[in-house]
């Protein structure tokens, strides 16, 4: 297995053997557990369902509760697939920790970005406004400008780039090295930041 899913706790620096400070971040990899194993025959597709961060079981469903009984674990509160993985080798209820990773790994972090809520187009989209900001124009210097033309097409395009919702979407960030793995404290930290705010779920798969 060479995936897992794991918490933000927040970002900080060390420091290489020059002295200079790399900014890193702090991730809390597992311990999870296998719930499912999907294979080709029986599914149509080869994955393995893990689950993170063990949850009061009177808060799950029957449903789900019947689902992890059946993998013998705790309840947890988040669940994902990882597909293409070949689970053969992996028994239900199996703990994968963060050991499976190494000093020097380069792996991508998934999770969700920080919702913005509602942006006009200079913070959503890089623009740099319209007007002079002198003459008594205040309320046209971050304003879009004109979205779309005259008798034709006479409607705007789609896909227009205006204002709207920003943020609270999946990204992943390719590439990051692993600095240091603590597994007694199920710690893992990586170089740069990634997605999210702090205590969001991320899933870390190893590159290839």
């Amino acid at each position: 297995m060479s995936s897992i899913l794991g918490k933000k706790v927040g970002m900080t620096s060390i420091f290489d053997e020059s002295g200079e400070a790399i900014p890193c971040t702090v991730i809390e990899a597992g311990p999870c557990y296998v719930v499912q194993v999907r294979t080709k025959e029986k599914d149509g597709y080869d994955a393995v369902q893990l689950g993170f961060d063990a949850q009061k079981e009177r808060l799950v469903s029957k449903p789900m509760k019947g689902h992890f009984g059946k993998a013998n674990v705790k309840a947890m509160r988040l669940l994902k697939e990882f597909r293409n993985f070949n689970g053969s080798s992996l028994q239900l209820g199996a703990e994968i920790k963060v050991d499976i990773f190494h000093q020097g790994d380069v792996v991508d972090v998934t999770g969700r970005s920080k919702g913005r809520g509602f942006q006009g187009v200079v913070k959503r989209h890089h623009f740099g406004g319209v007007g002079m900001t002198s003459h008594g124009a205040s309320d046209r210097v971050r304003a879009p400008g004109s979205i779309g033309a005259s008798s034709y097409p006479s409607r705007v395009f789609k896909g227009m780039r205006m204002g709207g919702r920003m943020g609270h979407e999946q990204v992943t960030v390719r590439n990051l090295q692993v600095l240091k793995v603590i597994p007694e404290s199920n710690i893992l930290i990586v170089k740069g930041s990634v997605p999210g705010a702090i205590n969001s779920y991320l899933e870390i798969v190893k590159h290839v």
